[in-house]
């Protein structure tokens, strides 16, 4: 290639590539992909294959993920959804499931082993996950694999949300994470990204990526006036949503949550103490 590729969204390393990739990058063996879905709740995404490598994102439950290689208790992956590469932990993945029906709306849904509100739960389903119905009881809905959810926690797959803002603001006070994409912590871009996939509107996974491939430019100065609800606002390294156009919504690491507060008061802070200048503010179509 003519240039690096970007080693986040290209499945290349020099001993093992995509097939697709055959004659655009130099590997010691090229592979074709086993198509898998996540069946954990939410999957670390790593960029090396061990527990404590820095996590780079999380795999949601449903999603579907093309395994290259299979070692050690690692599955080396891309994901079908942003594309994004790195090491999932091989028992989060299953091949041969069920296409997900509907999709979880509610900030953080559990999964109960009956249909009942007073049954111990399995476990929890946060937002934007992916689930198959195979039937309803009352007002639960069965899984595939047989657990239950409230089936009002429940969206179509393929339904839309109207405001993405407002799927953001549902996320207020939970814990800042790098690289995390559930309602037990996220960062960023992650909030970003999933609020604007509820609103069926698919975004790349880092801040970087964003800037460069949602919207269109909106001019500004000084004053940030002329400003929106819905407007991204981008520093190098960090994003955030307008509620109003004057106030960011963002997951950071100065209150370690995601927080809202007046823009201009978070310009002057990031400006001169961690990633400088605004670089750019985008508003989608």
């Amino acid at each position: 290639m003519s240039t690096i590729p970007d080693r986040r969204i290209t499945a290349f390393r020099p001993d093992l590539a995509a097939r697709h990739l055959a004659g655009l990058v130099e590997a010691a063996r090229f592979a074709d992909p086993q198509p898998m879905r996540v069946v954990a709740p939410s999957a670390p995404l790593r960029r090396e294959p061990r527990p404590d490598a820095p996590l780079d994102t999380e795999a949601l439950a449903g999603e579907l993920v093309q395994v290259y290689e299979r070692e050690e208790g690692w599955a080396w992956v891309q994901l079908a959804g942003d594309g994004y590469v790195g090491y999932l932990p091989d028992d989060a993945l299953r091949p041969d499931q069920p296409v997900p029906t509907h999709r979880i709306a509610a900030l953080r849904t559990f999964v109960y082993p009956g249909a009942s509100i007073k049954l111990p739960p399995l476990t929890a389903l946060s937002l934007g996950v992916s689930v198959a119905i195979v039937e309803t009881k009352g007002d639960f809905a069965v899984l595939s694999d047989g657990g239950h959810v409230f089936a009002k926690h429940l969206a179509p797959i393929d339904s839309h949300e109207a405001d993405f803002v407002a799927v953001a603001e549902r996320f207020l006070g939970v814990p800042y994470l790098w690289g995390g994409k559930t309602s037990l912590g996220l960062d960023c871009s992650g909030l970003t990204q999933l609020a604007l996939a509820a609103a069926g509107i698919a975004a790349p996974r880092d801040s970087d990526m964003q800037e460069a491939d949602l919207g269109t430019t909106v001019p500004f100065d000084e004053t940030l006036s002329g400003l929106q609800r819905g407007d991204l606002v981008f520093w190098k390294g960090h994003v955030g949503i307008l509620t109003d156009p004057d106030t960011l919504l963002h997951a950071n690491g100065h209150t370690m949550s995601v927080h809202r507060e007046p823009l201009r008061e978070a310009r002057d802070r990031i400006r001169d103490k961690s990633f400088g200048a605004i670089t750019s503010i985008r508003r989608l179509k």
